[in-house]
C-alpha cells in the first residue's frame, strides 16, 4: 500500500470529522451527501456487491439499501468515504485490503 495515499486519506478523515465537530478547517471543501442513485452507481463502477460495499463502509446491508432506495442519508465519514469510493475505488479497497 502507497504510504502517502493512506496519509492523505487519514487527514481527509480528520479534517472531515473537525468539520463535523463544529471546527474551521483551512482549505476544506464540502460536499453534500450522493443522494441514492448516485450511491448505487458508485457500488456498480466499483464491482461490489451490496455486502462487500456495506463492509467497506462499515454500513449494514441493510442501511445500504435504505440509502440506495433514498429513503435514509448517509452522513458523517460513510458520506466522505462514500465521496473517496466515487473518485478512487481502488485506493480505498487497496488499502483496506492490506
Amino acid at each position: 500500500m502507497d504510504a502517502n495515499l493512506f496519509r492523505k486519506l487519514v487527514k481527509s478523515l480528520e479534517e472531515a470529522a473537525d468539520h463535523a465537530h463544529g471546527d474551521d478547517v483551512v482549505g476544506l471543501r464540502v460536499h453534500s451527501a450522493p443522494d441514492g442513485k448516485e450511491i448505487e452507481a458508485i457500488r456498480t463502477a466499483a464491482g461490489l456487491t451490496r455486502k462487500q460495499f456495506a463492509a467497506i463502509l462499515g454500513a449494514g446491508v441493510g442501511t445500504l439499501r435504505k440509502w440506495e432506495e433514498g429513503t435514509r442519508t448517509p452522513s458523517g465519514a460513510a458520506r466522505t468515504l462514500l465521496l473517496v469510493l466515487k473518485r478512487n475505488p481502488k485506493a480505498v479497497i487497496d488499502a483496506l485490503a492490506a
